[in-house]
């Protein structure tokens, strides 16, 4: 127990690190005065001041964290606090008195420096290590599965889904797991030329490592096995980690729309349980997969923080939009009662999540 909880302070303070390292060198680059960057919420356990006057601390409770500026009423940066503001050189250094391009900047700093951080670990790995590849050809096709349907045969080589171009087995993978509601137009090159087959997942129920049912769409083929680990040059490292994270982000997207048109089950979504079981998993393994694991679960921070509810990041983007369109901020009474259906919709989330992970504790004991 002890390994995970240190496993899980590890990946969790090292993406709310970086994501609030974001939101702090853009708030230094725009001249606002940075007064505390927290990680963790609560009392403080120990930290230590900068040049600049900046109280960078570690605090009690290991959930998150927070860039407070001059001119912050709380850590969330959802509300102006104007008696901090007294002298000329304060309003010149003050977050709220900042034209809203540069607060529109300053927050969508932290969720892109989670997916900068994920596309610079991942072209790391590229180089180094390699990129494990599985060649997108077919070695058998289960009997009765959707692939049989649809006239799948062994030795075809997966060219293309959905318009979208295949190189790896892998892809085909993702890809069908995302075709829950639809069939998939497959082209596939056989000997004599290449073919175009609809192919219909078929949904699979089975319980993951954590004793939880998943409803998996399924093709029904295995590789043929070839794997290659292919080691890249910076360049193309970076156009292929760019490319592995832009698909996270996609595929993330689609699997929240499909939760919420009630196609994928809810109980997918894993909270502070889940991540530690995950976090001590990858750590076993060592500390390649620990780091990629890190950077993973970073894109999924700054996808959270980017969703348009108040509260988060993507909630403080929303109002300046609308502060942008309208040359003037929302109402403060309009703002206030956002805020508060945002921490609703926070607390909810996690309360839900925990939830979750507790139930795959109480299948498990019971199984």
């Amino acid at each position: 127990m002890a390994y995970q909880g240190l496993a899980f302070l590890f990946v969790l303070s090292g993406v709310v690190f970086i994501h609030e390292l974001g939101h702090f060198l853009v708030a230094r680059w725009c001249g606002v005065r940075v007064l505390a960057f927290s990680i963790g919420f609560g009392r403080e356990l120990f930290g230590f001041n900068d040049r600049r006057g900046t109280r960078w601390k570690f605090c009690l409770v290991p959930l998150g964290g927070y860039v407070r500026m001059l001119g912050d009423a709380d850590e969330t940066s959802g509300k102006a606090d104007h008696s901090q503001i007294v002298t000329e050189e304060d309003r010149r250094c003050a977050f709220p008195t900042q034209p809203v391009g540069k607060r529109i900047a300053i927050v969508a700093a932290g969720p892109l420096a989670n997916v900068i951080f994920a596309i610079l670990v991942y072209a790391a790995v590229f180089m180094t290590v390699g990129q494990p590849t599985t060649a997108p050809t077919v070695g058998r096709v289960l009997p009765g599965s959707a692939a049989e349907a649809a006239g799948i045969l062994p030795g075809d080589r997966f060219v293309e889904i959905d318009g979208r171009r295949i190189t790896r087995f892998e892809q085909v993978r993702a890809m069908t797991q995302l075709s829950i509601d639809r069939a998939m137009r497959v082209r596939v090159a056989r000997t004599g030329g290449e073919v175009t087959l609809s192919v219909s997942p078929r949904i699979v129920e089975r319980a993951d490592r954590f004793g939880s049912v998943e409803r998996t769409p399924m093709m029904g083929v295995l590789s043929s096995g070839e794997t290659i680990l292919y080691r890249h040059g910076p360049v193309s490292a970076l156009v292929s980690a760019t490319q592995m994270t832009g698909g996270m982000v996609r595929d993330t997207f689609v699997a929240i729309s499909q939760m919420v048109r009630g196609m994928r089950g809810s109980d997918e979504i894993g909270g502070p349980i889940r991540i530690a079981e995950i976090s001590a998993e990858a750590a076993k393994a060592g500390l390649l997969p620990l780091i990629t694991m890190m950077a993973f679960l970073s894109v999924n921070l700054g996808l959270i923080n980017i969703l348009p509810i108040p509260l988060l990041d993507g909630g403080h983007l929303l109002f300046y939009a609308f502060e942008a369109v309208r040359g003037r901020p929302l109402p403060e009474r309009v703002q206030d009662i956002g805020l508060k259906i945002g921490v609703g919709l926070v607390g909810a989330l996690m309360i839900f999540a925990t939830w979750n992970d507790v139930s795959r504790y109480i299948h498990r004991w019971l199984s």
